[in-house]
């Protein structure tokens, strides 16, 4: 998870969201964690499933169905995205207060 700077401020979690293609459960993580990324409260970045890092982290983490959700390159979800567990994490509301 995110660990903070030497001035105390906690650095800002990313998180990678491994993605298949025609994938309804993935479209859905991406649309809400896009919508963080765009409130500041985490750092997104996507990769296809399909690529070699995609096929990589498949490879590491098995997930059981897709999206993969890694917090900080460690596996954090697959399948629907824990939208209450997200925001615990996080430390907001499931709305992204």
């Amino acid at each position: 998870m995110t660990q903070p700077h030497d001035n105390g401020i906690r650095a800002v979690p990313r998180l990678t969201l491994v993605t298949s293609p025609g994938c309804h459960f993935c479209q859905d993580a991406h649309s809400v964690l896009a919508e963080f990324a765009g409130r500041g409260l985490v750092e997104l970045g996507t990769v296809d499933a399909e690529s070699s890092e995609g096929l990589a982290l498949v490879e590491t983490h098995r997930p059981a169905m897709f999206p993969l959700v890694l917090l900080d390159g460690r596996f954090f979800s697959n399948g629907r995205l824990p939208r209450r567990k997200l925001a615990h994490v996080l430390g907001v509301d499931r709305a992204g207060h």
